[in-house]
């Protein structure tokens, strides 16, 4: 069977089910997606991955498992996400070590928390995003429910469109305060608040 390598397109928040988010996964060489459905743990988790500017205070339970492997020179070298049974998606960590592979099952959010650590690629086979692919335009409006299938079994949710909730406005607010307001952000582990409030610094420094 052959592999096809996935991309995270992005992470939505459900407003019809609470403490859920979807993982939208792509095809790099095509236009399905593959949306899988997460806790809020895991998504905080990949987020402050992708965003690699913020780094909480502390180690998460994803930055010390990162940590440890580095420790014992372990390299998560890539994640296949290698079965779809009854709408639950089995994944592995292909880890190696002093030249020896080993293989370790894991759930596919915190294979993906960790793949982005590690800056391995994510792969999925061609049969299983046949199955579970879809071609995915995140509009509530046109398509209020899209079918998403979880870690654990098929969820009817809703997913919104990030690019249409109104953003805050700290156009007002000095460059001091932006960067207060930074730190008080990742203090409290708002990374959401913290990547905005960078970007509203960045683009405020770009400018001067």
């Amino acid at each position: 069977m052959s592999l096809v390598r996935l991309s995270i397109k992005g992470i939505s928040y459900s407003q019809t089910q609470n403490g859920a988010y979807a993982l939208i996964l792509s095809e790099t060489d095509g236009e399905r997606k593959l949306p899988i459905v997460i806790g809020a743990f895991e998504a905080q988790s990949i987020a402050i991955a992708l965003e690699k500017d913020i780094k909480p205070p502390r180690p998460l339970t994803h930055d010390l498992f990162k940590n440890f492997a580095d420790r014992f020179d372990i390299v998560v070298k890539q994640v296949i996400i290698h079965k779809l049974v009854d709408g639950v998606f089995y994944s592995s960590l292909i880890c190696e070590r002093d030249r020896i592979e080993e293989i370790i099952d894991a759930r596919t959010s915190d294979a993906i928390a960790l793949a982005l650590r590690f800056e391995a690629p994510i792969f999925t086979y061609k049969n299983i995003l046949d199955k579970a692919g879809i071609f995915l335009k995140i509009n509530p409006k046109d398509d209020p429910e899209k079918k998403v299938i979880s870690e654990t079994g098929i969820e009817n949710i809703e997913i919104e469109n990030p690019a249409k909730s109104p953003a805050p406005d700290y156009s007002k607010q000095s460059l001091s305060d932006l960067y207060a307001a930074l730190e008080e952000a990742v203090k409290n582990e708002d990374y959401e608040k913290a990547a905005k409030l960078r970007d509203e610094i960045s683009k405020r420094e770009q400018t001067t």
